[in-house]
């Protein structure tokens, strides 16, 4: 099958990892299940989107219009600089990007996203590698075969991006909870009660391995026969 049929027919198996907030170890659970399994040659990425006002090109304060420099991609060459995507590739993952939009830009990076994915069937000639994706706003224009949402109950940020796809988690991560009924922490008052009682969690906290209900449904995704088109 020649390149551009092949990279245009590719169906990727997809783990997206999502949080209500900045600081709760979102970047550390996709590093715990990729640690998890060293053998599945994952690629990692991480999408930020930047306020009004940022570049997408550098993440520094600008000047450019509206719809200049809205997104932009780079691959990762090294696992010893502590950036996210750095930390990836140092958990083991085979290759990582970093894919920045402006806020509200995210469909003009996806492009640019297909493509970098394309390139890697190309050089490398193989299946499609699992992805691995720190992002909640993805979910607006895929299904992954997986996502986990982080929650903390001691934050009380809520992101609206996570608000809205947070019932379509498969499982809820929890840090810092130690109350198995936490309605009077911050973050858990936001929080559909519903979803509490009908959505699989796990506690885990920073620094723990990936728990074992986490490393099953993995497994699962990893030997599923299903993906999706990017």
């Amino acid at each position: 099958m020649p390149p551009s049929e092949k990279t245009q027919s590719a169906h990727w198996r997809v783990i997206v990892v999502g949080g209500h907030t900045r600081g709760i170890g979102k970047t550390q659970l996709v590093c715990d299940v990729i640690a998890a399994f060293p053998q599945a040659n994952w690629i990692a990425g991480k999408i930020t989107q930047y306020g009004h006002g940022v570049c997408a090109q550098n993440g520094d304060n600008c000047d450019c219009a509206p719809d200049e420099h809205v997104c932009a991609i780079s691959w990762e060459t090294r696992a010893d600089t502590g950036t996210d995507s750095s930390r990836f590739l140092a958990a083991g993952a085979h290759r990582s990007f970093w894919l920045r939009t402006k806020q509200g830009f995210l469909a003009e990076g996806l492009p640019l996203l297909r493509a970098a994915l394309q390139d890697t069937l190309v050089a490398n000639g193989a299946a499609p590698a699992p992805l691995i994706l720190e992002s909640n706003s993805l979910l607006q224009f895929l299904k992954p075969n997986l996502y986990f949402a982080v929650v903390d109950p001691a934050k009380d940020d809520f992101k609206d991006s996570a608000r809205i796809v947070l019932d379509r988690a498969d499982a809820l991560i929890l840090r810092n909870a130690t109350d198995p009924h936490p309605s009077a922490s911050p973050a858990w008052t936001k929080l559909p009660s519903r979803l509490l009682r009908e959505k699989p969690s796990v506690t885990q906290r920073e620094g723990e391995p990936l728990p074992a209900p986490l490393h099953v449904l993995v497994q699962r995704a990893l030997e599923s026969s299903s993906g999706i088109a990017i």
